[in-house]
């Protein structure tokens, strides 16, 4: 599907996409302040199935590079994992000032595309189940969806068993 560049706001994720010519569907969404997670808003506010709208976590690795993990918002990173998949023996949540300055992006409207630093990335596997993903178009109220494919294409990332089913 090809972007919708009418309602598609500018940004790094977006010009990030474009570059490598690949094809996303641009979401806006009004945007709630009060929401406590950003990933279910955009599910609920979207009507997606929240197996298919992923959050963007940027984890501090024990050897002291960063890394990025991207989850479906119905599951939580396994940390192990996620140091496993990135080269690691520890992670854990990076601190919010370097996540900002990291991705360049605002806490809520981290996207895995188009971060002022590259950094590597692991995207959870059950992405390649589906048809489609929906992950921050850099900032609140908008996402994108593409194929998840199409995701590790663009970010240079590897699909790892990284996230686990709360409970």
């Amino acid at each position: 599907m090809a972007a919708k560049k009418h309602s598609a706001p500018a940004t790094p994720a977006t010009r990030a996409l474009e570059a490598a010519g690949i094809p996303f569907e641009a979401l806006p969404y009004e945007h709630d302040p009060r929401a406590e997670s950003y990933g279910d808003e955009a599910a609920q506010a979207l009507g997606l199935p929240p197996e298919s709208v992923f959050k963007t976590l940027v984890v501090a690795l024990d050897h002291g590079g960063f890394g990025v993990c991207v989850v479906p918002v119905s599951a939580r990173a396994d940390l192990k994992a996620v140091a496993a998949a990135l080269g690691a023996k520890k992670a854990h949540l990076a601190d919010p000032g370097d996540v900002q300055r990291l991705s360049g992006y605002v806490l809520g409207g981290v996207s895995p595309l188009g971060q002022r630093t590259t950094l590597p990335t692991v995207v959870d596997e059950s992405a390649r189940r589906l048809e489609r993903v929906y992950v921050s178009g850099g900032r609140r109220g908008f996402d994108v969806g593409l194929a998840p494919e199409d995701l590790v294409r663009a970010t240079g990332a590897v699909f790892a068993a990284v996230g686990q089913n709360p409970g």
